[in-house]
C-alpha cells in the first residue's frame, strides 16, 4: 500500500535527530557512489519553471521530487518514493516540510561537522521556512543557550523568537540588524530571498561557523565573495550541482572552487574540515538530489513502526 503524507504528518512524525541522521547517511553514500544524485533538471515554462531533482539508492529506492518557480501562493512540492527492486510506489509526500526539513537537516549536519564541540549561540539571519528547520536542526547537534535572529520584517522577527522558546526552549531575541543577530556568534545561519549581501564578515567571530542557504549565485547573492575570503574552510553538499549553476555559482569558480569541499568527503575522513578553534568554517548548501526522496524513505519506516 502507497502511503501519503501531508504537511502535517511530516511535522508530526519527523524529528530532528532522525533527520539530521538520514543526512548523513545520503552525504556519505553520495560521496562513496552509492546515492546516484544527478544536477536538477529545469524545464521552462510560460511564466515560470517545472523543476525535478531525482535520486537512487543502489538497489534499495529510486525517486524524484519537482516544484515550480511560478510563485503562486499555495503552490505545493511532490517527492515520490519507489522501492528499488519491484518498482512499486512505496509512498507520496505532498506539500512544503518534506523539502524543507531534508536542507534544514543538511544545514544541521554540516555544524554538526564544521562548527566548534562547544558552539552555544546562534545568528540567524531570516525569519521563514528555511531559517526555522536550518536551526530546528542545529539545536539536535548541538547544546544551544541563546538565539538572535534579524529579518526586515519585526513583527516577522518577534514571531520567530517566541517560536524559538516555545517549541525549543531556547532563549531566543528578535535584533535590530543583521550585525547584532551575528557578532559574536558561534554559528550564523544565513536563510534570506536577498539578492544582495545581507552579511558583512567583519562581524564574524574567530571560530564562527555560517550556513548559507539562499541565492548563491553571481550576480545573485546572499553573501559577497568577501564571506569567501574570510573563511578558511569551504564546503557544499553536492560540488556537481554547484559547479551546475547558471550564472556560476560564488563558491564554484576560481579561485574558490579549488578550495570547495563536499561534505561527504569531510564526514568520511578523507579531506579536513575544522582544524583549529579559530577557523572560520563555510557551508554552502546546494540540496544534494535524492535527498529528499532518502528522507521519505525513512519517514515512510518510521511510520509503519508506529500506529
Amino acid at each position: 500500500m502507497t502511503l501519503l503524507f501531508t504537511d502535517t504528518e511530516v511535522a508530526a512524525r519527523l524529528d530532528a535527530p532522525t533527520a539530521v541522521e538520514a543526512m548523513r547517511e545520503a552525504l556519505l553514500a553520495a560521496y562513496a557512489g552509492r546515492l546516484v544524485a544527478p544536477p536538477r533538471a529545469s524545464a521552462p515554462l510560460r511564466g515560470g519553471r517545472l523543476v525535478t531533482t531525482a535520486g537512487q539508492l543502489d538497489d534499495e529506492w529510486y525517486g524524484f521530487r519537482s516544484y515550480d518557480t511560478f510563485g503562486h501562493p499555495e503552490s505545493e512540492q511532490l517527492v515520490v518514493l519507489h522501492d528499488g527492486r519491484s518498482g512499486q510506489i512505496r509512498a507520496i509526500a505532498v506539500g512544503e516540510e518534506i523539502g524543507s526539513r531534508r536542507t534544514g537537516a543538511i544545514g544541521g549536519l554540516a555544524v554538526d561537522a564544521l562548527a566548534r564541540p562547544d558552539a552555544a549561540t546562534v545568528g540567524v539571519l531570516g525569519a521563514g521556512r528555511q531559517a526555522w528547520t536550518q536551526l530546528w536542526a542545529t539545536a539536535a547537534v548541538r547544546p544551544l543557550r541563546e538565539v538572535a535572529v534579524y529579518c526586515r520584517t519585526p513583527s516577522a522577527r518577534d514571531a520567530f523568537a517566541a517560536r524559538v522558546e516555545a517549541e525549543l526552549g531556547i532563549s531566543a531575541t528578535g535584533v535590530s540588524s543583521a550585525s547584532v543577530a551575528v557578532r559574536g556568534r558561534d554559528v550564523v545561519l544565513v536563510a534570506t530571498d536577498s539578492a544582495t549581501p545581507v552579511l558583512d564578515p567583519a562581524d564574524l567571530a574567530p571560530g564562527a561557523h555560517v550556513n548559507v542557504v539562499g541565492f548563491k549565485q553571481q550576480g545573485r547573492a546572499e553573501f559577497g565573495s568577501d564571506l569567501l575570503d574570510r573563511a578558511e574552510v569551504l564546503v557544499t553538499d553536492s560540488p556537481a550541482q554547484a559547479v551546475d549553476y547558471q550564472p556560476p555559482m560564488l563558491a564554484a569558480v576560481a579561485p574558490y572552487v579549488e578550495r570547495l569541499h563536499h561534505l561527504g568527503a569531510v564526514l568520511a575522513g578523507v579531506v579536513p574540515g575544522r582544524n583549529a578553534a579559530d577557523q572560520v568554517t563555510l557551508f554552502c548548501l546546494v540540496g544534494l538530489a535524492g535527498t529528499e526522496v532518502l528522507l521519505l524513505d525513512r519517514l515512510a519506516r518510521v511510520a509503519a513502526r508506529r500506529p
